[in-house]
């Protein structure tokens, strides 16, 4: 059983990202973060997601039998991902658009299906619900940095089409940055999508080092 708060939070913030550390769920992290709102929805229902289905798998872990357990996770995680399609298809209809394959595709996201295999199913409820929690908002918080930095480049705005998921009160929180012409349009092409996830993996690593080694050294001690 695992009950460190503190450290399932550390693990999925930074020291296990998926996105930066573990590098999985990239294909929908490099399709849709060309803006910050598509990759706000998309981690948001990613975050959804495996909250939801850390909490099934965690509540009946005691039912699962080991020899069927991944294709039950699988499902688990298709009813889920299908409530949350729907969800999106009814309130969210524009940027459920724009999102398009990417919100099914969530069921195949090899990050969901290794925490329900890795931990949810080893685990209790609420431990189970952070990791879940933490694992989602590290992966959102990779793709809205990288969907910033290329809607940036790449469109010289920030927060366009905030609306589609705020509402009509958002509509004037787009930002002008720069004048479309100074835009670097490789930033919103794919290639643009592996040079900015390249460049936050080289940051997070640096970052890292950083902090290694600014820890004190203990000394050891020879008897």
């Amino acid at each position: 059983m695992y009950s460190d708060y503190s450290k399932i939070l550390s693990n999925g913030l930074w020291h296990n990202n998926q996105a930066l550390v573990a590098l999985l769920g990239l294909c929908p992290l490099l399709a849709v973060s060309n803006t910050v709102i598509n990759s706000l929805g998309l981690g948001l229902a990613t975050t959804l997601t495996l909250i939801l289905s850390n909490l099934l798998v965690s509540s009946l872990r005691q039912f699962i039998l080991p020899e069927i357990r991944l294709p039950l996770f699988v499902l688990i995680i298709a009813g889920v991902v299908t409530i949350i399609e729907l969800i999106m298809h009814a309130w969210f209809y524009e940027l459920y658009k724009i999102l398009g394959i990417f919100i099914p595709l969530i069921v195949t996201n090899c990050a969901i299906i290794g925490r329900a295999e890795v931990f949810a199913s080893k685990n209790r409820i609420m431990p189970s619900i952070l990791d879940g929690l933490a694992m989602g908002l590290g992966f959102s918080f990779a793709l809205v940095v990288l969907g910033g930095f290329r809607e940036v480049l790449g469109s010289g705005t920030l927060l366009a089409q905030a609306d589609l998921l705020f509402g009509n009160t958002a509509k004037n929180w787009k930002i002008n940055v720069f004048d479309d012409d100074s835009s670097i349009l490789l930033a919103i092409l794919p290639p643009g999508a592996f040079i900015g996830l390249g460049l936050l993996i080289a940051l997070k690593n640096s970052l890292e080092l950083r902090l290694q080694a600014t820890k004190p050294v203990t000394p050891k001690v020879y008897e």
